[in-house]
Order: C-alpha cells, then sequence, then structure tokens
C-alpha cells in the first residue's frame, strides 16, 4: 500500500482560533471512532464514516457513497485488519495516495489478548501487550485454522473451538476502543495526524484533543458510579467483545456465547454456556443490535437470566463527537439494569 509517513509525536504551538485553510478529506471505519476524530476537528471539518451505523464491521459490503468517501481520503483512521479485514483491500485500491493510520499498531495503545474460550475466569483477559511497531501483527492464522480436518469431531474437548475452523483472527482482541484510556492515546494520535495534514489549523486540533482527554477522565468516573452497585453481578455477553470494558472497570463477564470474530457459536459451545449459566446462576445475558437474537433466546433457554441489549458501536445513536462517551455510559448502564 502507497502510504505517506507521518510522525505520530509531534510538538506544535497552540494557536489561537481556527485558521480559514483547505481542510483535509478524513474517512474514518467505525462510528465510535469517528467519533474521537469527530470531536478533535470540531469546529474545523467533519470526517466521513464508512461503516454504517447498526452494521458488523467485521463484514461490510461498501456503498458507492463510502467507496467514495474512501476514494477522496486525504487521511484515513481505522482501527485495524483485525476488527475489519475486508477492509484492507478496499484502502488498497480506493485510498492508495492517502495517509492511512490503524490504531491498533500505535504506540501506547494497549492490547489484549484474543480469548478462544466460551467461560472466563475472573479477570481472565489473557495478559496485556503495550504495543510498539515492532510488535507483530501479521500473523499466520493458521492456529486455529490448519487443523480443519474431520478427526477433531472425534475429540469432545476440542468441541468448542469447532466454530473457528472457517476463521482466521489476529493474535488480539480487535475492540480496544472499548478502553477509554486507549481512546485518550489516539485522541493525541488523531490530533498530531491532522496537524501534520493541516498545520494551519493544529492549535484547533489540539486544543480539541485535550479536552477531550479531560472529558475521558469524567466519563471514566461516571460509568464506575454506575457499576458500583451492582458490582460482582455475573453476566454472559452474546460476542466477546467486551474485555477491555471489563478490564477498564474491573467488571469481568462470565463468557460469552461467540467469540471475538462474532463467528457462529458451535452447538457445544453453546451448550457449555448454558451450563455455565444454570450451575452458576448467571443474572443477565446480553444480546446486541448487530447479531442475530434467536441464539441469545437459544441460550436462555430454561435458565432465570435476565436479558439485555449492549452495543459497543452505537447503532442508534447519532454519530458524531458526541457518540463515543454516549456508548461507553450506555453499556454501563445496560449491565446495571439487566443485573
Amino acid at each position: 500500500m502507497s502510504r505517506k509517513l507521518l510522525p505520530v509525536s509531534i510538538t506544535v504551538a497552540l494557536m489561537g482560533g481556527t485558521a480559514i485553510a483547505d481542510v483535509p478529506n478524513v474517512a474514518v471505519d467505525i462510528a465510535p471512532i469517528h467519533s474521537l476524530v469527530s470531536r478533535v476537528m470540531d469546529g474545523v471539518g467533519t470526517p466521513a464514516l464508512i461503516v454504517a451505523p447498526g452494521a458488523s464491521p467485521h463484514e461490510y459490503n461498501l456503498r458507492p457513497s463510502e467507496a467514495a468517501a474512501l476514494q477522496d481520503a486525504d487521511l484515513v483512521f481505522w482501527v485495524g485488519e483485525d476488527l475489519t479485514p475486508w477492509m484492507e483491500s478496499a484502502i488498497e485500491t480506493l485510498a492508495d495516495s492517502a495517509t492511512v493510520t490503524s490504531l491498533l499498531d500505535a504506540d501506547g495503545t494497549v492490547l489484549l489478548e484474543f480469548r478462544e474460550s466460551a467461560v472466563f475466569e475472573a479477570h481472565d483477559h489473557g495478559g496485556e501487550d503495550e504495543h510498539d511497531h515492532d510488535d507483530d501483527h501479521e500473523h499466520d492464522h493458521d492456529d486455529h485454522a490448519k487443523d480443519d480436518d474431520h478427526d477433531h469431531e472425534e475429540h469432545a474437548d476440542q468441541d468448542k473451538h469447532d466454530e473457528h475452523h472457517d476463521h482466521a483472527h489476529g493474535a488480539h482482541d480487535p475492540h480496544a476502543w472499548l478502553s477509554p484510556a486507549n481512546a485518550e492515546t489516539w485522541l493525541n494520535l488523531i490530533a498530531a495526524q491532522l496537524s501534520s495534514a493541516d498545520p494551519d489549523n493544529a492549535g484547533a486540533y489540539f486544543a480539541n484533543a485535550a479536552a477531550a482527554r479531560a472529558e475521558m477522565a469524567a466519563l471514566s468516573e461516571q460509568v464506575a458510579e454506575t457499576l458500583g452497585p451492582v458490582r460482582g453481578g455475573s453476566f454472559v455477553v452474546f460476542h466477546d467483545a467486551y474485555q477491555y470494558f471489563e478490564d477498564a472497570f474491573d467488571f469481568p463477564a462470565a463468557g460469552a456465547i461467540s467469540i471475538a470474530d462474532a463467528s457462529d457459536p458451535s452447538p457445544a459451545r453453546i451448550a457449555e454456556i448454558q451450563t455455565r449459566i444454570r450451575e452458576e446462576g448467571i443474572n443477565c445475558v446480553l444480546a446486541e443490535p448487530q447479531f442475530n437474537p434467536g441464539i441469545v433466546k437459544t441460550v436462555l433457554d430454561g435458565t432465570e437470566a435476565k436479558t439485555g441489549v449492549i452495543d459497543p458501536l452505537g447503532s442508534d445513536l447519532e454519530p458524531g463527537a458526541g457518540l463515543y462517551p454516549q456508548v461507553i455510559l450506555n453499556m454501563a448502564k445496560t449491565l446495571a439494569e439487566c443485573l
């Protein structure tokens, strides 16, 4: 991919006001990241959102208007290939002259390992990795796919991994935006990249990023207060997208119906989750608006667990600067209400 190489750490003197200049065209993959970019660009310009609200980013077909936004982009911000593998080729084809920033590859991003199991132990986050640019994000993708043969059917202890045979994923969970600490790191990076492309408005970008980081700290306090009364409650999520949130607020899930790439769970995995719910008295099973509610209904059958809908993307929210904090707060409220 042809792309400009820009430094991610730049010292810029803050300037008063917003300069009149040609603001760069910016394209962003998903609504929460679009929200962060919108907050940094507040008063200067508006980025384009590529993945439509309500759609799953794991699999997506670009609309003509979204393809055009990529083609016109001077800068592209995206989570990375681990979340939207289909977007790599779209960027190469449509945005080959744009400056492309993969946030999972950014210095300072804290990454958590991809979890395979259906049920989790407390604080089962698989370890943390503060990324640097020597971190290997080019994985063979064979670890969970190479044994796609019928011999596995003879091994009951392998049943819970059957759903992976046709799915490849990286080593890290890609839902890193659900960590407010990662969001704070990315705000600085976004401001730096925008300022490199548009130095006349650098003061506005960095001032907005600083204000957004202060708002992030207040958001974390509000989420902690919301979760306080239900701390210790146990819940299961539809797909394993929430460990960054769990880690940030010390509020671990008991399990996930599907793995982090949202592939369809095997019957064995569903049975394992049902057993966990019944034997341990799980309080809550959370569905998501992007995925089939019938699977959650099947899991709930014969249990006394409550259900709710949790949304890591803000599907029913207006895209823009206010979406990210509302997504995080709504997740906390959903948990509190379900538990």
